[in-house]
């Protein structure tokens, strides 16, 4: 998704934000370090970590579209909602949804983390750096 975003901008900024309906297993530094590694090829890329709402940090960077990823109907519904959200906090922001490709179109982060946790190589759905780096880091917070 980020590969394809890199051909529509001249600069193209990830902001690594917190959800605060998830628990994650890794910290933001973390996060921000395995994103660069593997967009460390796409020149007109950068990797931020953000706070607060999105489009506060869009308008620290002077960013006015934001690009987010839609996997199916469900996301669609979900997406909208938040860019007209986004919209009413600030007119300036407009939001270009880019549908996944299968196979990542049919699974999220938690699957994926669910299905690591029972033991399952995950490494056609993730780069091979983050498939090793979850299942270390499962291993380590194993009860």
């Amino acid at each position: 998704m980020i590969e394809r975003a890199s051909h529509l901008f001249d600069h193209l900024i990830v902001a690594v934000m917190v959800n605060t309906s998830k628990r994650p297993l890794f910290t933001m530094a973390e996060k921000v370090a395995m994103i660069s590694a593997e967009v460390q090829d796409l020149s007109n890329v950068e990797v931020k970590a953000a706070t607060g709402l999105t489009v506060d940090f869009m308008a620290t960077q002077h960013a006015t579209v934001l690009v987010r990823g839609l996997r199916n109907e469900q996301d669609f519904g979900y997406e909208r909602d938040i860019a007209w959200m986004n919209k009413s906090l600030d007119d300036h922001i407009e939001t270009v949804c880019l549908v996944a490709r299968p196979p990542y179109a049919y699974f999220s982060s938690s699957l994926i983390k669910e299905v690591a946790k029972m033991g399952a190589d995950v490494s056609e759905y993730v780069p091979d750096s983050v498939a090793r780096l979850l299942k270390a880091r499962l291993e380590e917070v194993k009860p």
